[in-house]
């Protein structure tokens, strides 16, 4: 069980996927809570471009997925504002759109040797530089929440009435956003384009099969995304899988897994009562 804790790139992604972990999983729970969760997906597969185009010119990755998104996000105001085609069409044509161009760019000439790490992630390559800014993120994100709390759940449990309490909705969802595209932008090198979602989806779901109270559900998310993140890094060194796609099977898993225990206690208090 400490073999893989010997090895440098090992320790680097142990302590990747723990910061990716908390937080994915606490950010997680808002996303669903206010029902972000295909907004967080197109986000993510928006930021393919920039990031595509950052390995093509030898800029940080951080910069190509934060040009990306602004470009993403004018793209889908602009298309938002035919009325041929509807807020959630403007949103699929955007994203669909900058997908696609993302893998025509990755799949020119030119194109750098390991450019598929940006679908799929590369957390056994990350490097001590890489590590210190996702803390640094991290931390402001983590702190941004403790922060934001009283707000989001203002906003999140009653939109309507938000405001009589002093909280404006728009800024709530602002800044929400803002930090929804700061841990993308943190965890698409660790886990790729394509997989980033699972470290902010699956978490929140499999807590939320087992709590209803926020602060709770955030601290479980939390700790099933580290759980399922380093369970998903033994699979990948003891199986020789892709690191990315061992831990986005592991965090499902307990996602599913949560599910079908909270059926199975529904069955079960449910059952006395029929008879």
């Amino acid at each position: 069980m400490i073999e893989p804790w010997q090895d440098p790139l090992m320790q680097r992604a142990f302590l990747e996927v723990v910061l990716l972990g908390i937080a994915g999983g606490l950010l997680g729970c808002w996303v669903i809570q206010y029902e972000l969760s295909y907004s967080a997906e197109s986000l993510a597969h928006a930021l393919l471009p920039g990031l595509v185009l950052s390995a093509l010119t030898g800029l940080p990755l951080l910069l190509g997925g934060a040009a990306g998104l602004a470009a993403a996000a004018l793209a889908v105001a602009l298309a938002g504002r035919i009325p041929e085609l509807g807020r959630d069409t403007a949103v699929a044509v955007v994203v669909t759109a900058m997908l696609g161009l993302g893998v025509l760019l990755a799949l020119s000439p030119d194109a750098p040797p390991r450019l598929q790490d940006l679908l799929f992630g590369d957390v056994l390559g990350v490097s001590d530089t890489d590590l210190l800014l996702a803390g640094v993120l991290v931390l402001g994100a983590v702190l941004a929440l403790v922060l934001l709390h009283g707000r989001l759940l203002a906003v999140g449990f009653d939109r309507l009435s938000a405001s009589a309490l002093g909280v404006r909705p728009l800024a709530v969802d602002a800044a929400l956003l803002l930090l929804l595209a700061v841990v993308l932008l943190v965890a698409v090198q660790g886990l790729g384009n394509l997989l980033v979602i699972s470290i902010l989806i699956a978490p929140a779901t499999a807590a939320r099969a087992v709590g209803r109270r926020m602060a709770p559900m955030m601290l479980a998310s939390a700790a099933v995304a580290v759980v399922g993140g380093i369970a998903g890094l033994y699979v990948s060194y003891y199986a020789e899988t892709a690191a990315g796609a061992s831990i986005t099977a592991c965090l499902v898993l307990l996602a599913l897994g949560a599910s079908a225990a909270r059926a199975l206690r529904r069955v079960t208090v449910a059952r006395p009562r029929a008879v």
